[in-house]
């Protein structure tokens, strides 16, 4: 997941391959309040890992549940032992976070467990209604205090000891038009006070977002509720009811993030590609209601097809048809479709997303003003947005956009980086995807198709032991993007050849250069991994740098090197450090920097060093040795050590790493266009 400030999508230009979806979020949370609450222990397949379900796993393992996760959920369950009719733990505070489908429900479970509790999260929940779910559950007889803002959370629970008797006789009555989310927490509770009489919920106004509705529905009859509805105006959970696991169930994928990759599908994916963009997990069976988001894409021009588990979608009508639909029964999706309206032959709008003003943010008001920054002309009122296309490539604007803490406002204006105009889009604060699709962007560059010289590269070239290394490193960090460590390639390759027994000779040329073209070297959290085999310190050795000198002089092998370092030019960005990076490997690349120190100061951070590692040496040996080998960088025949003509100079003799990084960082916005 990126955890930088900001990410910078570079202009994309197609799309194709295979993306596997996370699980639902809507369905991971109900599950796992429904196995607590369940007797027996549940077993948990592809449960999506978020923000989102750690705070509701953190929740009730407090009050009492016992929780068994494995190291890598993704490819091993979740197990889940319920409560089954034992008293919760209690007192307990929870925090939540910005989770709407942990808050909502797990207060009217609670509230009819008994106990005493405190319910909070961050500042944007404390935002979020929840009065019409209280009003409902004070209804019964349930004692539940605001701590803040009346109709607010934090929330208190202040039963004590047990439940105090509950008014089961007349229906229970909700507002069904401020948040289904109110339904569906009394829905998954009502079964703990129904094993006398039948409880009846009826919904006051219309029901909106009804197919999260029928999501509850469907889980709850997968836990031995079977809940009678007469439309959507009055359910009825019966007496005698009572939750027993099944014992194991999966977790589809979520339709919602399938959203994205629909839409990435119908404004990238050519028709008839060999390579066609093919989404994973979730299929034309799907029960959540989010999967007619097909239905509008379609209605733009997408073609889809599909089956048990997996959909294909590539673009059809272009420019994409306009529409004007009425979005109540896919409210999360359709945030996908007013960036989608960019690339669309007129004016479309959305309507009946109420709802999106008590999500994560104001979502209307942050669809309408960031779309805006784009280019477009929007309009909006208290339940709908129109959006009118940017038709040509100079309608369109470099965009920096604020995300609100709202993964969906992220993840849908990745979409705006297809723009006709080349143009990048900034979306900040990146990691606010955790919520549901802690892996999106990496998921979208894995399908995502731009043209190289549209990648941005950094290159930071320098003498040695001038820390250009530690500096690149630093770099990538920050803005997210690959790293290349040049220097170390031919080591590598020197080890991977001993390893599979090859001599480095000149006979043995060709070998080694196949060796080297396809060597499955990366670089993560400042060590450096040979396939799955941490190699940091074992380049190091002598040894291997012997057989780096040798490598190096073989003209077949240097050439398979250069194209293994064109490799890591991948989406998002690369900071590639070296000395002939902007010389000669990245000769286009935007920002070039040319890192120097005085061979006084870098002898003695080269010291320092082999200090820490128990290395003997002297300072004026060492620096002896920097200025030998710059002599000897510096007149070789093969790229040799110099700046390249547009490489800005930076001496880092006395600043530190972070200012040295920070110094980088400013030029390198200096040429954004944000």
């Amino acid at each position: 997941m990126y955890t930088t400030a900001f990410l910078d999508v570079p202009p994309l230009l197609g799309a194709g391959g295979s993306v596997r979806l996370p699980g639902s979020k809507s369905i991971s949370n109900r599950v796992l309040l429904l196995a607590a609450l369940s007797e027996g222990t549940t077993e948990v397949h592809d449960l999506l890992a978020s923000d989102d379900t750690r705070v509701m796993l953190d929740a009730l393992r407090q009050i009492g549940c016992d929780v068994q996760e494995p190291q890598n959920p993704a490819s091993a369950p979740v197990h889940i032992t319920g409560l089954g009719g034992r008293e919760p733990h209690s007192p307990a505070s929870l925090f939540l976070g910005n989770a709407g489908t942990a808050m909502r429900p797990l207060t009217a479970a609670l509230a009819l467990l008994g106990g005493e509790y405190q319910l909070s999260g961050i500042a944007r929940m404390h935002e979020r209604p929840i009065g019409d779910l209280v009003d409902a559950l004070r209804q019964l007889g349930c004692a539940i205090d605001y701590l803040g803002q009346e109709g607010y959370p934090p929330l208190r629970i202040a039963h004590g000891a047990g439940v105090p008797p509950l008014a089961l006789d007349a229906p229970i009555r909700v507002r069904g038009d401020v948040s289904s989310q109110f339904l569906t927490a009394l829905l998954l509770a009502l079964p703990l006070a129904a094993r006398e009489q039948a409880i009846a919920i009826e919904v006051v106004g219309e029901l909106i977002s009804q197919p999260y509705i029928h999501i509850t529905l469907e889980l709850l009859a997968r836990f031995g509720i079977a809940v009678q509805r007469d439309g959507w105006q009055r359910f009825t959970i019966p007496a005698g009811s009572r939750y027993t696991s099944p014992g194991s169930i999966h977790v589809e994928a979520d339709a919602s993030s399938a959203s994205y990759f629909i839409a990435l599908g119908a404004l990238a994916a050519p028709p008839g590609s060999q390579n066609p963009l093919k989404i994973l997990g979730v299929g034309l069976d799907s029960i959540q209601g989010d999967i007619r988001f097909i239905e509008a894409a379609q209605a733009m021009g997408a073609r889809v097809q599909g089956g048990p588990g997996w959909l294909q979608v590539e673009r059809g009508a272009w420019p994409l048809k306009a529409i004007e639909l009425d979005c109540n029964h896919i409210p999360d999706a359709a945030m996908t479709l007013a960036v989608m309206a960019l690339y669309a032959d007129g004016p479309s709008t959305l309507r009946n997303i109420a709802s999106w003003r008590v999500k994560e943010t104001d979502r209307i008001a942050a669809m309408a003003r960031e779309l805006r920054k784009l280019g477009a002309s929007v309009e909006e009122g208290a339940d709908w947005l129109r959006v009118h296309p940017l038709r040509a490539a100079a309608d369109w604007r470099a965009a920096s956009i604020h995300t609100y803490d709202d993964h969906r406002v992220a993840m849908c204006f990745s979409l705006a980086a297809f723009n006709p105009a080349g143009l990048p889009v900034r979306i900040e604060d990146p990691r606010c995807v955790g919520k549901t699709f802690p892996d999106y962007f990496e998921a979208l560059f894995s399908v995502a198709q731009a043209a190289p010289e549209c990648i941005p590269v950094i290159c930071i070239d320098g003498p040695t032991a001038s820390g250009k290394g530690t500096l690149a490193a630093s770099v990538a960090q920050q803005l997210g993007y690959h790293f290349l460590d040049s220097g170390s390639m031919y080591r590598t390759t020197a080890l991977a050849a001993m390893r599979a027994g090859i001599a480095i000779e000149a006979q043995r040329e060709s070998q080694l250069a196949e060796l080297a073209r396809s060597l499955p070297v990366r670089f993560d959290a400042g060590r450096i991994w040979l396939a799955g085999d941490d190699i940091t310190e074992a380049i190091r050795t002598e040894e291997v740098g012997m057989n780096a000198s040798r490598v190096s002089a073989l003209p077949q092998v240097r050439a398979a090197l250069v194209a293994l370092q064109l490799a890591f030019r991948r989406l998002p960005g690369l900071v590639a450090d070296g000395r002939d990076m902007g010389t000669a490997i990245f000769p286009g690349a935007p920002l070039k920097v040319f890192l120097t120190a005085s061979a006084a100061v870098r002898a003695e951070r080269r010291h320092r060093q082999l200090i820490a590692k128990g290395i003997v040496s002297t300072i004026a040996d060492l620096r002896a040795d920097l200025e030998a080998r710059d002599a000897r960088d510096a007149s070789r025949s093969a790229s040799p050590l110099k700046p390249a003509e547009d490489a800005l100079p930076l001496d880092n003799s006395l600043l530190s790493v972070d200012q040295t990084t920070a110094q980088v960082l400013d030029w390198w916005q200096a040429r954004q266009p944000f």
